[in-house]
């Protein structure tokens, strides 16, 4: 029933790793001390060298505070080492941080370096710069034991449960990313509305190189992401649903919309005090509707 919204799908695989964000207050600088139970998620124990590096990476006061291009490349950089220790032990943290490094690498970087490609060039690698430091300082949080965002706890959370489906746990980083973090991104990067067109060529760039997510997530951590992919970004199989006491209402107004217009509109929403909590109570709503909802299709054995 939602043939019409391929084109949807395409356009929304975007917004996910489309912009590559994170801003913020960063937390104090910790000493690299990890805690031993947090060594292992459903993968090989990392060796406590290995989770010092990735708290070492994953902090950073040590970056300038000013976007620009060369930051980003450095923040791209150190999640890209994190990614290969996590990837190395199949760790279930690295599930989303794996199609993360891919589109980063593939899609966004080589975008970001083309001096023609955007018509504002601060702004565009300050969004991603916004992003990816959310899911980074998140990540600092996980593994030097302190607090960790709610959307992103429910990820990591998740990831020690090993009786899970690894692709419904994915999928929850996903929906973390884009729903609540590429929102809160689009705010605080001060995107405006001459910022629309190149906010859509990030996301097109990132649709047009989708399919790497699925396949390596498929590859490395054997978990096929199709199904509840699908199910994210076009709708596919909300009828399975009913009487689930999902709200599946507000998961087809996303779907018909398309995930990367509902998350610009949250973030401009988000720019204004008037409207800011009308935007953040939509967002935890739409987060908390499709968190259940890939509960309950992953129980179905994906869709």
């Amino acid at each position: 029933m939602h043939s019409a919204r391929s084109s949807i799908a395409v356009r929304s695989v975007i917004s996910l790793c489309a912009v590559i964000i994170s801003a913020g207050a960063l937390p104090a600088h910790v000493s690299a001390q990890p805690p031993s139970s947090l060594s292992t998620a459903c993968g090989e124990a990392l060796t406590k060298p290995e989770l010092a590096r990735i708290i070492e990476l994953s902090d950073l006061s040590t970056l300038p505070d000013t976007p620009s291009l060369e930051r980003l490349e450095d923040e791209v950089a150190r999640h890209a080492e994190i990614t290969a220790v996590l990837v190395r032990h199949h760790d279930w943290r690295g599930l989303f941080s794996l199609g993360l490094d891919a589109v980063e690498h593939s899609a966004v970087m080589p975008l970001q370096r083309d001096p023609t490609a955007f018509a504002d060039r601060r702004w565009a690698p300050a969004i991603s710069s916004d992003l990816l430091r959310r899911y980074l300082r998140n990540l600092h949080a996980e593994f030097t034991g302190t607090a960790v965002e709610p959307q992103w706890e429910r990820y990591f959370s998740l990831s020690k449960q090993c009786s899970l489906s690894p692709a419904r746990v994915a999928m929850v980083g996903y929906n973390a990313h884009i729903t609540i973090d590429l929102a809160r991104a689009v705010a605080s990067s001060g995107t405006a509305a001459d910022d629309i067109p190149d906010y859509y060529e990030i996301v097109d760039s990132i649709a047009r190189d989708g399919d790497t997510i699925v396949s390596r997530t498929q590859e490395i951590y054997g978990a096929d992401l199709g199904p509840l992919w699908r199910f994210y970004f076009v709708g596919e199989g909300l009828d399975r649903l009913a009487g689930s006491d999902v709200p599946s209402d507000l998961l087809l107004r996303a779907a018909d919309s398309g995930y990367n217009t509902v998350t610009l509109a949250n973030g401009f929403a988000l720019q204004s005090p008037n409207s800011a909590p009308v935007a953040e109570a939509e967002m935890a709503a739409l987060a908390q509707a499709t968190d259940a909802a890939l509960g309950v299709l992953s129980d179905f054995g994906g869709l």
